[in-house]
């Protein structure tokens, strides 16, 4: 489920593309899923045609979906293989972390600073 929230200072492109993202990558969107037309989505969320293709093009050039012509938008096996790279990438961190001494604590705020989020206390 989509919910686009009109009072929050993210933009409604945004808050589509990260909630698509997260559904994919939490894999309640599996691979090969058709997503909705754009227009549909539009009319069903009451966004812009443009907002919602702004968002299914962020999520194409992401690898996360992929548009197959007038068949449609579906979720990309692309995106299964970006979640084994970022799980690499992490695994070649952890070793890193580890082989200069640095703590679990300072590790995940390094880690998030990196994602641009606050630190939690």
């Amino acid at each position: 489920m989509i919910v686009i929230d009109a009072g929050s200072p993210t933009p409604p492109y945004e808050q589509l593309r990260a909630q698509l993202a997260r559904q994919i990558q939490e894999r309640s969107l599996a691979v090969g899923t058709r997503l909705p037309t754009i227009r549909r989505l539009a009319a069903d969320l009451g966004l812009a045609v443009n907002t919602v293709g702004r968002a299914y093009r962020e999520l194409e050039e992401a690898g996360l979906i992929e548009t197959r012509g007038r068949a449609g938008s579906f979720v990309s096996a692309a995106g299964e293989q970006a979640l084994e790279q970022a799980h690499q990438a992490a695994r070649e961190y952890a070793a890193v972390i580890s082989s200069v001494g640095i703590d679990r604590t300072e590790a995940i705020r390094i880690v998030e600073a990196a994602l641009g989020r606050p630190a939690m206390p």
